[in-house]
């Protein structure tokens, strides 16, 4: 092997090793040792470039620099937006939400990525690459963001006395141990391998196949849990019913949680405080909602109280929270191939609270656009309360 040959081994192995600056140093030391000529010769064999090495030479006969550094301050290229400000303030301009209602704007009707943002600067005279316009928005204090959901929109004015009235009642209802129970219905859920969102365990390349789309099988159709989650007891029922979604099913629902759980839990309670949505099956303007109620408290002999969030206000319901969102965890990433998986899954959701919750499967029909004429409405013991009648009503047996 010839003595450039062993050179350019020599550097081979050794620069990978060091940072630029070192790299110049050992570059430079090698043709300041080999006299007229070095510099031509160390280029060959190290690969770096003769301007390179010269810096090098000139560096070997200055004051080093601090520990870890490689450059000197203010060393290294500039960034884009210190040799030109304007850049910056152009880019903050196509970003600021005001544009997106600027119908002149090149970014009203398109994505703002980096490549878009890229493309309009250079329209203005920037060029300018997308990796560099992501360097520029993170120094900005920009990130890639979603929507959040935070605006309520218009408001009622009793919203807040609403739920004050609601909670005075709650803990009334608690301090006397009587039931309160939070009532909903759950988002439909589609039944059949199909994907849903979330993961879970499972063997390396060996993902839960499912259907490459979303078209509802009437044959199977979709399960709708209805749930009541006892505030005081931490306990919860969902009725999973397989027609549709109607004020008759949602009173069916906590006519079951009642034989099932309600009773044997309240053995000598003569009332019972049911807090709902404003709207839905349950909503406070429902006929059929308050006509299947009266139905309820006959059969039961109880004092039924109802009381309804106000409009806007669903996420506030304690279900959702204390409930649903457990039994979302729980099936996340699992296609609901059956009803009865469905059962399986929502009845199997537990907390470290001690969150317990009993699941069954209810196939009757509920026929939709059943009309309650006015007598029928006549006929029962609808009693408004002083606050905000339409909200907040008992009906005694």
């Amino acid at each position: 092997m010839g003595a450039e040959a062993e050179q350019r081994a020599r550097y081979g192995t050794l620069l990978r090793h060091l940072d630029e600056r070192q790299r110049r140093l050992v570059a430079a030391a090698d043709a300041e040792r080999l006299g007229r000529g070095g510099v031509s010769t160390v280029a060959r064999t190290s690969g770096l470039s003769r301007p390179t090495i010269h810096k090098g030479l000139r560096e070997l006969h200055e004051e080093p620099l601090a520990a870890g550094r490689t450059r000197r301050a203010g060393g290294g290229r500039k960034r884009i937006d210190a040799v030109d400000p304007s850049i910056g303030d152009h880019l903050e301009r196509l970003i600021d939400p005001a544009t997106r209602g600027d119908p002149m704007s090149p970014l009203r009707w398109t994505s703002k990525s980096t490549r878009h943002l890229a493309t309009a600067l250079a329209k203005a005279g920037y060029a300018v690459s997308h990796e560099t316009i992501a360097q520029l928005l993170r120094v900005r204090g920009y990130s890639l963001q979603g929507t959040a959901k935070t605006l309520e929109g218009k408001q009622h004015p009793d919203r807040n006395a609403q739920f004050e009235y609601i909670s005075r009642l709650t803990k009334r209802y608690l301090r006397q141990g009587w039931p309160v129970i939070s009532v909903d219905t759950k988002k439909k859920e589609l039944v059949g391998k199909y994907g849903r969102a979330g993961r879970e365990w499972q063997a390396k390349g060996r993902p839960e196949k499912v259907l490459v789309h979303d078209f509802i099988d009437p044959a199977v159709g979709k399960a709708i849990p209805y749930g009541v989650y006892d505030i005081g007891q931490d306990l919860g029922w969902v009725n999973v019913g397989t027609d549709h979604d109607t004020a008759t099913f949602a009173v069916e629902s906590i006519r079951r949680w009642w034989r099932s759980m309600g009773a044997p839990l309240y053995r000598k309670v003569e009332r019972v405080l049911i807090c709902a949505d404003g709207g839905g099956s349950n909503g406070y303007r429902s006929r059929l909602w308050k006509v299947e109620l009266q139905r309820l408290a006959t059969e039961t002999g109880l004092e039924i109280t109802a009381c309804h969030l106000p409009p806007g206000t669903s996420k506030w319901n304690k279900i959702e929270h204390r409930l649903f969102s457990h039994i979302t965890m729980n099936w996340r990433g699992r296609p609901l191939v059956s009803h009865d998986v469905v059962v399986s899954l929502i009845g199997s959701a537990t907390t470290a609270s001690g969150l317990r919750i009993k699941a069954r499967l209810d196939k009757r029909k509920y026929p939709i656009g059943v009309q309650v004429p006015d007598d029928a409405m006549l006929a029962i013991k609808l009693k408004p309360h002083r606050f905000h009648g339409d909200w907040n009503y008992t009906l005694p047996p």
